[in-house]
C-alpha cells in the first residue's frame, strides 16, 4: 500500500522518574507499520521530537501521529492514573469487525468503526466497549486489548487473525509468558474467572459487564 490516506498513531505514557514507558516497543511498531503501509518514517527524528516533549515533573499522555508523507504531530496532556481499585464497566457492541481487514492490526487514524461502536453506549453506561468479528469471535475494545483469566494461571488474549490491533501491552504480556493467544467467544467470557482490558497507557484494568435493563 503506497500513499495511504490515513496516519499512524502511538499513544505513550511519560513518567518523570522513568521516561517514556515501553518507548522502544512503540517505535518498533510504528516503524514496522510505516514500512508495511508505505508511510515515510524517520525513526531517529521521531525519537528526537519525542524526547523534546519528555521533560518536566508531571506525568503525561503523549499522542504521536505520523502522516503518510512523514510529518509528525505530538500532543501532550497531563496523565491521570486510575485509582488502584478501579474497575471499568464494559459492554458488547453490535458493530462488528471484519477479520479479513489487514489494517486492523495497525494503529491508524482510520477509527470510524471504533467510534461507531463506542457511540452505541454513553460514558455512563460503559467505560469501554468490546467488539466481535463476523465469526462471533472476540477481538478487542475500542481503545484496549482484551485479556481473560480462566483460572488456570494464564491470561488469554485473541490472536491477530481475529482482526485486532497488536497492542504494546499485549505484546509484552505474550513475550513474558503472562498471556497466550486463544480464540475467545462470549461463552468464554461467561465462564471466565476475571476479565481485563488494558493498553500501554493505563496498564491492566479489571472489568465487569454492564447490566442490561
Amino acid at each position: 500500500m503506497q500513499n495511504p490516506d490515513f496516519g499512524l498513531i502511538e499513544t505513550l505514557r511519560f513518567e518523570p522518574a522513568n521516561g517514556f514507558l515501553r518507548l522502544e516497543q512503540h517505535l518498533q511498531r510504528l516503524q514496522s507499520s510505516a514500512k508495511e503501509l508505505g508511510c515515510v518514517c524517520d525513526i531517529a527524528d521521531i525519537r528526537t521530537k519525542l524526547q523534546a516533549h519528555g521533560t518536566g515533573n508531571q506525568a503525561l499522555r503523549v499522542r504521536l501521529c505520523l502522516t503518510a508523507n512523514g510529518e509528525t504531530e505530538i500532543i501532550t496532556a497531563p496523565f491521570q492514573p486510575l485509582s488502584a481499585d478501579a474497575q471499568w464497566t464494559v459492554a458488547l457492541a453490535k458493530t462488528r469487525l471484519n477479520s479479513a481487514d489487514p489494517l486492523l492490526c495497525h494503529k491508524t487514524t482510520r477509527r470510524a468503526i471504533y467510534e461507531i461502536a463506542r457511540a452505541e453506549f454513553t460514558p455512563m453506561q460503559a467505560d469501554e466497549v468490546l467488539l466481535l468479528n463476523e465469526k462471533d469471535e472476540l477481538c478487542e475494545g475500542t481503545i484496549t486489548s482484551l485479556f481473560v483469566d480462566m483460572g488456570d494461571g494464564h491470561l488469554l488474549t485473541p490472536p491477530l487473525e481475529c482482526g485486532l490491533l497488536n497492542g504494546i501491552l499485549r505484546q509484552e504480556l505474550l513475550q513474558n509468558g503472562t498471556a497466550k493467544t486463544a480464540i475467545l467467544t462470549m461463552q468464554d467470557l461467561q465462564n471466565a474467572k476475571q476479565i481485563f482490558v488494558g493498553n500501554s497507557l493505563r496498564g491492566m484494568i479489571p472489568t465487569r459487564f454492564a447490566t442490561t435493563a
